[in-house]
């Protein structure tokens, strides 16, 4: 009787699988892989064209125009396109990073170890964690009009560089928290206990052995953060960091970054501010793939050394 059953699934199986059209299921795995390999492309190919037509602008402007990197490095912003440099926009965003960096990283870091280890797992914290993944993919505007609305009119800071890095900290610090957890998590639990073996708090644990472990991560993370907020314009632009020429001094002192620089010559009607803001693009990309470069050399050390 048993064998029968046996028998019985048996031709059940054979019969279930040869209803299956295996052709067509192989066919519509081919068109799904062609579906997301023209998408992948599609954006490959859109970079790629606008690449090609910020290099030809550049290229040009160094040609025909007569664009001097030399003195477009070492001038400030003016009305007149023979006299116009990038050395203000590139100081202000130097010193934007440096400011936002610091309004950011040791909140970000500081909240994120509290969420990890400290804090007990309950609705709670998972709805704060949840909330804090939902920011990392609010559009940047939505932080430059926060920052409008607090500090350059609420509180009447104005138009000045320390509340641009105050827009810019509010933008990364969701990415530098969620990407700490991340490094930290990675850190092996048997690290963490063998601390503890030795008679060691749960402070002195975080601080001395399990930060230096994850440290190689939250710095990745912060830099490719920060990457993405020098280029960022919108925040800038609602705070009012525009039609400033001169370099600032100081976090109190109007500003006009690269993105805003850049924008405002993308405006202006004259061909020759056309390429210097493409010569400003490249320079600003020279920036952002030299941060890129950074974080991906810091991770790649720490895989070797792991």
């Amino acid at each position: 009787m048993s064998l029968d059953t046996e028998t019985s699934g048996e031709a059940d199986d054979e019969a279930l699988f040869t209803e299956i059209d295996l052709g067509w299921e192989h066919l519509k795995n081919r068109i799904f892989l062609g579906i997301i390999f023209a998408a992948s492309m599609f954006g490959v190919v859109m970079l790629a064209l606008l690449l090609f037509d910020i290099i030809t602008d550049f290229y040009v402007g160094m040609t025909e125009f007569n664009i001097s990197m030399g003195d477009f490095l070492t001038r400030d912003g003016s009305r007149r396109e023979e006299l116009s440099g990038f050395r203000g926009a590139i100081v202000a965003s130097i010193m934007l990073m440096v400011l936002t960096a610091i309004l950011s990283f040791f909140v970000g870091v500081g909240s994120a170890i509290y969420l990890e280890e400290y804090a007990p797992d309950n609705r709670v914290t998972r709805l704060i964690e949840a909330n804090l993944a939902n920011l990392a993919g609010v559009p940047s505007i939505v932080y430059g009009l926060l920052a409008l609305a607090a500090f350059v009119n609420g509180i009447g800071m104005g138009p000045i560089l320390l509340a641009g890095a105050i827009a810019l900290a509010l933008l990364v610090m969701p990415i530098i928290i969620v990407s700490t957890q991340e490094a930290l998590r990675a850190v092996p639990d048997g690290v963490r206990n063998g601390s503890y073996a030795t008679g060691a708090t749960k402070w002195q644990t975080i601080r001395k052995v399990v930060l230096p472990a994850a440290m190689p991560g939250i710095m990745t993370g912060t830099i490719l953060a920060l990457a993405r907020a020098i280029g960022e314009t919108a925040p800038l632009i609602m705070v009012g960091a525009l039609f400033t020429n001169r370099m600032p001094f100081g976090p109190l002192d109007r500003f006009s970054a690269m993105p805003t620089q850049i924008y405002n010559w993308a405006n202006e009607p004259s061909q020759h501010f056309i390429h210097l803001a493409a010569t400003g693009i490249v320079v600003l990309l020279a920036f952002m793939f030299a941060m890129n470069g950074i974080a991906i050399y810091l991770r790649n050390r720490y895989e070797t050394e792991v």
